[in-house]
Protein backbone atom coordinates (compact mmCIF):
# COMPACT_ATOMS: atom_id res chain seq x y z
CA UNK A 1 0.00 0.00 0.00
CA UNK A 2 1.36 3.28 -1.05
CA UNK A 3 1.44 6.65 1.10
CA UNK A 4 -1.32 8.48 -1.30
CA UNK A 5 -3.70 5.33 -0.54
CA UNK A 6 -2.54 5.03 2.80
CA UNK A 7 -3.72 8.90 3.76
CA UNK A 8 -7.09 7.96 1.73
CA UNK A 9 -7.70 5.47 3.32
CA UNK A 10 -7.12 6.98 6.71
CA UNK A 11 -9.41 9.58 6.34
CA UNK A 12 -12.09 7.78 5.21
CA UNK A 13 -11.66 5.51 8.49
CA UNK A 14 -10.88 9.05 10.85
CA UNK A 15 -15.13 9.73 11.40
CA UNK A 16 -15.26 5.65 12.61
CA UNK A 17 -12.36 4.76 14.26
CA UNK A 18 -12.80 5.28 17.55
CA UNK A 19 -16.28 3.08 17.42
CA UNK A 20 -14.74 0.18 15.95
CA UNK A 21 -10.63 0.51 16.99
CA UNK A 22 -11.46 2.49 20.47
CA UNK A 23 -14.73 0.05 22.25
CA UNK A 24 -15.73 -3.36 23.04
CA UNK A 25 -12.64 -6.20 22.17
CA UNK A 26 -10.23 -3.45 20.89
CA UNK A 27 -10.42 -1.03 24.08
CA UNK A 28 -10.14 -4.02 26.42
CA UNK A 29 -6.96 -4.94 24.88
CA UNK A 30 -5.77 -1.57 24.99
CA UNK A 31 -6.49 -1.29 28.45
CA UNK A 32 -4.84 -4.98 28.94
CA UNK A 33 -1.44 -3.29 27.19
CA UNK A 34 -1.71 -0.38 29.62
CA UNK A 35 -2.65 -1.28 32.89
CA UNK A 36 0.68 -2.39 34.17
CA UNK A 37 2.65 0.70 32.55
CA UNK A 38 3.57 3.65 34.10
CA UNK A 39 5.31 6.80 33.49
CA UNK A 40 7.15 9.84 34.92
CA UNK A 41 7.35 13.57 34.22
CA UNK A 42 11.25 12.92 33.55
CA UNK A 43 10.84 10.81 30.48
CA UNK A 44 10.36 11.99 27.47
CA UNK A 45 7.68 9.82 25.23
CA UNK A 46 6.90 9.05 21.83
CA UNK A 47 3.43 7.81 20.54
CA UNK A 48 4.23 6.28 17.00
CA UNK A 49 0.94 6.28 15.03
CA UNK A 50 -1.51 7.96 17.45
CA UNK A 51 -4.32 7.97 15.27
CA UNK A 52 -7.24 9.44 17.04
CA UNK A 53 -5.72 9.53 20.69
CA UNK A 54 -6.99 6.24 21.59
CA UNK A 55 -4.25 5.13 23.87
CA UNK A 56 -3.87 8.42 25.21
CA UNK A 57 -6.98 8.38 26.44
CA UNK A 58 -5.57 6.19 28.96
CA UNK A 59 -2.25 7.09 30.32
CA UNK A 60 -2.44 8.14 33.52
CA UNK A 61 -1.40 11.69 34.43
CA UNK A 62 -0.53 12.26 31.03
CA UNK A 63 -1.34 16.14 31.54
CA UNK A 64 1.91 16.18 33.39
CA UNK A 65 3.79 14.25 30.68
CA UNK A 66 6.13 15.21 27.85
CA UNK A 67 4.46 13.30 25.47
CA UNK A 68 4.87 13.77 21.47
CA UNK A 69 2.64 12.08 19.62
CA UNK A 70 2.96 11.47 15.26
CA UNK A 71 0.34 10.76 12.72
CA UNK A 72 0.56 10.34 8.98
CA UNK A 73 -3.06 10.95 8.58
CA UNK A 74 -3.93 14.62 9.35
CA UNK A 75 -7.42 13.59 9.47
CA UNK A 76 -7.01 11.31 12.56
CA UNK A 77 -4.37 14.07 14.02
CA UNK A 78 -6.81 16.58 14.25
CA UNK A 79 -8.99 14.00 16.03
CA UNK A 80 -6.79 13.35 18.64
CA UNK A 81 -5.81 17.35 18.89
CA UNK A 82 -9.56 18.07 19.83
CA UNK A 83 -9.70 15.42 22.07
CA UNK A 84 -6.59 16.75 24.24
CA UNK A 85 -6.64 20.29 23.31
CA UNK A 86 -6.22 21.39 27.50
CA UNK A 87 -3.28 19.09 27.69
CA UNK A 88 0.79 20.24 26.70
CA UNK A 89 0.72 17.18 24.16
CA UNK A 90 2.87 17.65 21.01
CA UNK A 91 0.81 16.68 17.90
CA UNK A 92 2.84 16.46 14.51
CA UNK A 93 2.13 15.18 11.00
CA UNK A 94 4.82 12.80 10.14
CA UNK A 95 5.82 9.64 8.50
CA UNK A 96 6.86 6.88 10.96
CA UNK A 97 9.47 5.37 8.44
CA UNK A 98 11.03 8.76 8.16
CA UNK A 99 10.88 10.47 11.31
CA UNK A 100 12.83 13.86 11.51
CA UNK A 101 13.71 13.31 15.13
CA UNK A 102 17.66 13.31 16.27
CA UNK A 103 18.75 9.80 17.47
CA UNK A 104 18.55 9.04 21.03
CA UNK A 105 15.59 11.72 21.96
CA UNK A 106 13.01 9.35 24.07
CA UNK A 107 13.27 7.48 26.55
CA UNK A 108 9.54 5.48 25.64
CA UNK A 109 8.13 5.05 22.26
CA UNK A 110 4.97 3.60 21.82
CA UNK A 111 3.73 1.91 18.75
CA UNK A 112 -0.14 0.67 18.34
CA UNK A 113 -0.65 -1.00 15.41
CA UNK A 114 1.66 0.96 13.57
CA UNK A 115 3.86 -2.05 12.42
CA UNK A 116 1.18 -3.67 10.29
CA UNK A 117 -0.13 -0.68 8.41
CA UNK A 118 3.62 1.05 7.10
CA UNK A 119 5.11 -0.17 3.52
CA UNK A 120 7.89 -1.33 4.61
CA UNK A 121 7.62 -2.31 9.14
CA UNK A 122 11.37 -3.40 9.44
CA UNK A 123 13.85 -1.68 7.45
CA UNK A 124 11.97 2.10 7.89
CA UNK A 125 9.64 2.17 10.76
CA UNK A 126 11.21 -0.22 13.08
CA UNK A 127 14.63 0.73 12.61
CA UNK A 128 13.48 4.22 12.67
CA UNK A 129 11.82 3.63 16.12
CA UNK A 130 15.11 2.06 17.51
CA UNK A 131 17.36 5.12 16.09
CA UNK A 132 15.22 7.71 18.14
CA UNK A 133 15.17 5.20 21.35
CA UNK A 134 17.45 6.33 23.87
CA UNK A 135 20.23 3.19 25.66
CA UNK A 136 18.11 1.52 27.86
CA UNK A 137 15.05 2.79 26.30
CA UNK A 138 11.44 0.95 26.45
CA UNK A 139 9.66 0.10 23.76
CA UNK A 140 5.86 -0.74 23.71
CA UNK A 141 4.34 -1.96 20.46
CA UNK A 142 1.34 -3.40 20.22
CA UNK A 143 -0.15 -5.20 16.86
CA UNK A 144 -1.16 -8.25 15.53
CA UNK A 145 1.01 -10.46 13.61
CA UNK A 146 1.09 -13.68 12.35
CA UNK A 147 1.35 -16.78 14.38
CA UNK A 148 5.14 -17.62 15.59
CA UNK A 149 6.60 -20.04 13.75
CA UNK A 150 3.68 -20.91 11.55
CA UNK A 151 2.54 -19.89 8.10
CA UNK A 152 -0.76 -17.90 7.47
CA UNK A 153 -3.77 -20.36 6.74
CA UNK A 154 -4.97 -20.72 3.16
CA UNK A 155 -7.91 -18.10 4.01
CA UNK A 156 -5.46 -15.64 5.55
CA UNK A 157 -3.27 -15.79 2.28
CA UNK A 158 -6.28 -15.45 0.31
CA UNK A 159 -7.86 -12.60 2.05
CA UNK A 160 -4.79 -10.97 2.79
CA UNK A 161 -3.93 -8.63 -0.79
CA UNK A 162 -7.86 -7.20 0.23
CA UNK A 163 -7.16 -6.57 3.80
CA UNK A 164 -3.88 -4.41 2.52
CA UNK A 165 -6.36 -2.56 0.31
CA UNK A 166 -8.26 -1.64 3.50
CA UNK A 167 -5.07 -0.36 4.99
CA UNK A 168 -3.30 -2.87 7.16
CA UNK A 169 -1.43 -6.28 6.85
CA UNK A 170 -2.48 -9.57 8.45
CA UNK A 171 0.57 -11.19 7.60
CA UNK A 172 3.85 -9.61 9.54
CA UNK A 173 6.44 -11.90 11.00
CA UNK A 174 7.59 -10.24 13.95
CA UNK A 175 10.27 -12.76 14.61
CA UNK A 176 11.70 -12.03 11.39
CA UNK A 177 11.10 -8.67 11.69
CA UNK A 178 12.95 -8.22 15.08
CA UNK A 179 16.25 -10.82 13.78
CA UNK A 180 18.03 -8.41 12.18
CA UNK A 181 18.16 -5.88 16.10
CA UNK A 182 18.39 -8.90 18.62
CA UNK A 183 21.81 -8.26 19.61
CA UNK A 184 21.15 -4.56 20.13
CA UNK A 185 17.62 -5.15 21.90
CA UNK A 186 16.06 -7.41 24.80
CA UNK A 187 12.11 -8.47 25.37
CA UNK A 188 11.21 -8.02 28.17
CA UNK A 189 7.59 -9.56 27.50
CA UNK A 190 5.24 -10.74 24.99
CA UNK A 191 1.82 -11.09 25.72
CA UNK A 192 -0.94 -12.75 23.59
CA UNK A 193 -3.40 -9.81 23.67
CA UNK A 194 -6.59 -10.48 21.36
CA UNK A 195 -7.55 -12.61 18.82
CA UNK A 196 -5.91 -16.20 20.11
CA UNK A 197 -2.50 -14.51 20.07
CA UNK A 198 -2.74 -12.83 16.74
CA UNK A 199 -2.64 -9.02 18.72
CA UNK A 200 0.48 -8.95 20.27
CA UNK A 201 1.91 -6.73 23.37
CA UNK A 202 5.58 -6.58 22.62
CA UNK A 203 7.74 -4.86 25.18
CA UNK A 204 11.45 -4.38 23.92
CA UNK A 205 14.26 -2.67 26.10
CA UNK A 206 17.44 -1.12 23.87
CA UNK A 207 20.72 -2.43 25.32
Amino acid sequence: MNQRWKRVIYKVWSPVYDKIFNSGKFLTSRMKVFEQESFTIDQKILFVGVGTGADLELIVGKEQLDITAIDYSEAMLNKAREKFKETTIQFLQMDAQHMSFPNHQFDVIVSSLVLSVVPNPQQCCFREMLRTLKPNGTLIIFDKFSPKGQQLSLMKRMIRPLIKLLGTDIGINFEKLYEPFREELSIMEDSAIMLQGMYRKIKIKNK
